[in-house]
This record gives structure tokens, sequence and C-alpha cells, in this order.
């Protein structure tokens, strides 16, 4: 029951989210600003737990979550077959951009953190 608490929760952050986005015409998109304000949200308790519920139940049913992402790999195989290299570019480009800025960020924060002991 807690964790279903927790999903609403979470849709409830996702559509005021959306609903910023499209009231104030923001460039960014409803779920991230969504995401921003669960952040502030968790600072409480009363959201805090049945999200932590929900993310427990949702992080031990990952692997269910490729299952769409494998069905339109199939279902699209041509596209795969045309421009597989240049995806496989794309991805492993990507994900080491997405490490070093992860490492600048977390060496940065460290300096910070140490500074102020």
């Amino acid at each position: 029951m807690e964790a279903l608490r927790g999903l609403a929760i979470l849709l409830l952050f996702q559509a005021a989210g959306e609903g910023v986005a499209h009231g104030l015409s923001l460039p960014f998109p409803g779920p991230v600003i969504g995401l921003v304000l669960l952040l502030g949200g968790l600072s409480w308790r009363l959201v805090r737990e049945p999200v932590s519920a929900a993310a427990d139940v949702l992080l031990a049913h990952l692997s269910l979550l490729f299952v769409p992402v494998g069905v339109g790999v199939i279902v699209h195989l041509d596209l795969v077959a045309r421009f597989g290299l240049q995806l496989m570019a794309v991805i492993v480009v990507s994900t080491w951009i997405g490490m070093a800025v992860t490492a600048l960020v977390l060496r940065r924060l460290l300096k910070e953190d140490g500074a102020h002991e």
C-alpha cells in the first residue's frame, strides 16, 4: 500500500512539473521540472517514505523496463542495421561524456567539501 502511495506521489510530481512547464511556457520537459520539485519534496517525511517504498519496488523489477526497448530494437531492426555504427558511436561518446562530467563534478564537490573542514 505504501508503494502505491509513493507511485501516486511520483505521478503527482510529474503532473505538477508538466503543469508548470506548460503554464509558464518553459523550454524544459515537465518530468524534469517534476524531478526538481520532487527533490525539494523529499525533505518531508510524508513524501520521502512512500517514494522510498515505490523506488524499492521499481528497482526490484527494473529488468522489466528493458522489455519495451528490446521490442523496439527488434521492430526497427532495419534502422539498427543501417545506422548501427553511428548509434554505437553516439552511445559510446555520450556515455564517456556523461562519466567525465560526473567525475569532474564529483572532484569539484569533494574539493569544496574538504575546504570547509
